[in-house]
């Protein structure tokens, strides 16, 4: 895809892997761009960063979850800003916990945000772009939508689930000239996981990599976009020897932690 000249839709584009995208985005020649985020302070000043080399950006300051909010912004913003060329479904949120313990409120909110409000934005631009017979469409997912991990099971879920529905809609829409790719980051160094307790071994990726490497794949036309070579070796091993990926895992949970997993893997070994 050569995005010179387009305009492109970005959420969760206030800060992390979305607001590298947008400056990505910007720096390799796109024409205008819409930003997405409950935070407008900190989109007002991405924007006007943005602003300064040479792009149009423009700010929606909307909550994913709040459906006709967001029907009725995107349908203005269609008409006011002309056709998206590109979205790019980025807003996500995670939290960590062994999944006995964990709350059905912070269950909730993974799925309403990584996934009920990825498939509304997805809905609404997707009817458009297929009047206009073009268009792509990017989902981020994660290394754990390939790659499930110990103290992240909803997240995990949601992030299967993006990969899922990414292949789903690729088989939908490609009949009517639109793409649909799945950006997969290994664990990225953003304000969101610095709030998570971080595996043993894992060595964070920036998100300007993971900006840089969506461009890169955006232009080969991939399907699936790993970033990361622990992205690429997990993959690998997954599909090798999935047993063996299991006990890393279980091994690299973060010390608190894994006191409890090695109780649980335990029991379910005497239980068999």
């Amino acid at each position: 895809m050569n995005i010179q000249g387009k305009t492109a839709l970005v959420t969760g584009a206030s800060r992390g892997i979305g607001r590298a995208i947008a400056f990505e985005l910007a720096r390799q020649g796109i024409k205008r761009l819409l930003l997405v985020a409950r935070d407008s302070a900190w989109l007002a000043e991405v924007a006007s960063e943005i602003e300064m080399l040479g792009v149009e950006a423009v700010i929606l300051p909307l909550d994913l979850s709040e459906v006709v909010e967001v029907n009725i912004a995107i349908a203005q913003a269609w008409r006011d800003h002309g056709p998206i060329d590109l979205l790019i479904n980025c807003a996500g949120v995670a939290h960590q916990a062994p999944f006995l313990k964990s709350r059905l409120p912070n269950v909730q909110v993974e799925i309403n945000v990584n996934l009920i409000g990825m498939y509304t934005m997805t809905r609404l631009i997707a009817r458009r772009m297929v009047a206009q017979g073009s268009g792509t469409i990017v989902n981020v997912s994660s290394l754990m939508g390939k790659v499930a991990a110990p103290t992240m099971a909803t997240y995990s879920a949601t992030k299967f689930a993006i990969v899922g529905f990414t292949q789903a809609l690729r088989g939908e829409l490609s009949k009517h000239n639109i793409r649909v790719v799945a950006l997969l980051p290994s664990l990225t160094d953003t304000d969101m996981v610095r709030e998570l307790e971080w595996f043993r071994w894992v060595v964070p990726i920036t998100p300007q990599k993971v900006a840089q490497a969506l461009i890169t794949g955006l232009q080969r036309d991939s399907p699936e976009i790993l970033v990361g070579w622990q992205s690429h070796l997990a993959v690998w091993c997954n599909r090798i020897a999935p047993w063996l990926l299991e006990k890393v895992l279980l091994m690299a949970v973060p010390q608190e932690r894994q006191a409890r997993y090695q109780r649980l893997t335990d029991a379910r070994a005497t239980s068999r």
